[in-house]
């Protein structure tokens, strides 16, 4: 390990204050002078290491993948500034990247939750509403504190979005998981499944295209935060495409959440709503694309600050994580300009240091 590392730019340490003098001693950060020579010196804007908070590292296009194929995907990942992942489900048993401290850290979560015959093939535990409840026990068990439903799918027999779970049953299944000590996220696309997951005292809310005015005072008194994974939505129009000939419904439907993603996210922005940043790689979105869903919040009206936020301070905060106080991990970024006024420096990262190592 580089023993003493002296970062001589200016830190971050909140998204709204600056600080001058730090050092990383023996992998901890701390803003006391140590009395040795430092063995590197890195100049530059510092920030916490950037959360991912919708990210399947360990799953591919057809569900579970090859352990090296995992590794690249969180090498790829940490590259790219992201040292804390969310895992919002995955086939491949990723807990031995738990013990690599070269990879990002990893919040698992467990297999995904769908009704049967009712998701990607391959990619989650189906169950039928009946054995819902005991399955969440089991993945909030396996897991590390959170818990994934697929809220919602295409019911082919509708012909459109459905929700994959009865309000009850919804209701019993996260009261189940808070038993078990596990938060319960969803993929949402729908509408009318938002009101069926605020009911259920859900924890978070993936995607949230179904995000309407009236669920906005609704997520901020109840305090849930969205995730809304705004490049993965850029596909809706190829999803309704292929799906036109059979299902114009569904097709239709996909094409309106598509059109007024950015206006949505605003609205939440402004009304109160908690937004943290994800991008669902893992099966259709490549590894690496943090910073794209940073400036996709931007570009959706967002400050550039906020959007850093909701993928930073806020979000390791929200995930029990260290930021940049004394005594925690060196999980940190060296940009060249900064980053609140510019996200596309992160594109161009001057250095990446996880756990007191610098690791690009």
């Amino acid at each position: 390990m580089t023993r003493i590392i002296e970062f001589s730019g200016t830190v971050l340490t909140a998204p709204d204050t600056e600080h001058h003098g730090l050092w990383s001693v023996d992998g901890a950060l701390t803003f006391r002078r140590p009395a040795a020579v430092p063995d590197l010196v890195l100049d530059g804007w510092v920030i916490p290491g950037l959360v991912d908070a919708h990210c399947h590292i360990g799953l591919g296009p057809g569900g579970d993948v090859p352990e090296q194929m995992a590794e690249e995907q969180a090498v790829t990942d940490r590259d790219a500034g992201t040292l804390l992942v969310r895992d919002a489900g995955a086939v491949h048993d990723t807990r031995w990247i738990q013990q690599r401290a070269d990879l990002p850290r990893l919040i698992r979560s467990g297999r995904h939750l769908a009704r049967t015959r009712r998701y990607l093939r391959g990619f989650a535990v189906e169950v039928e509403p009946e054995d819902l409840v005991e399955a969440v026990r089991k993945q909030a068990r396996a897991g590390d504190g959170w818990v994934k439903l697929v809220g919602d799918w295409i019911d082919r027999d509708a012909g459109d979005l459905a929700a994959s779970f009865p309000a009850r049953t919804l209701k019993d299944a996260v009261a189940a998981a808070h038993d078990e000590g596990a938060r319960v996220t969803a993929h949402c696309f729908a509408e009318d499944t938002l009101d069926d997951m605020l009911d259920a005292g859900i924890d978070c809310i993936e995607h949230a295209t179904g995000l309407l005015p009236r669920h906005l005072p609704r997520f901020v008194e109840q305090g849930v935060p969205i995730v809304p994974t705004l490049i993965n939505i850029a596909t809706f129009p190829e999803i309704a495409a292929q799906a036109e000939a059979k299902f114009p419904r569904y097709a239709a439907h996909m094409r309106s959440l598509w059109e007024r993603r950015a206006g949505r996210v605003l609205e939440a922005y402004e009304a109160g709503v908690t937004i943290y940043a994800g991008t669902d790689a893992g099966s259709v979105i490549k590894h690496g694309r943090i910073v794209d869903e940073l400036q996709a919040l931007h570009a959706a009206g967002l400050p550039a600050a906020a959007a850093l936020d909701a993928g930073a301070w806020a979000a390791r905060d929200w995930l029990g994580a260290d930021v940049i106080t004394d005594g925690a991990s060196t999980d940190v970024l060296v940009c060249a300009e900064d980053p609140r006024r510019n996200l596309a420096t992160l594109r161009d990262l001057k250095s990446v240091v996880l756990r007191g190592e610098v690791v690009r």
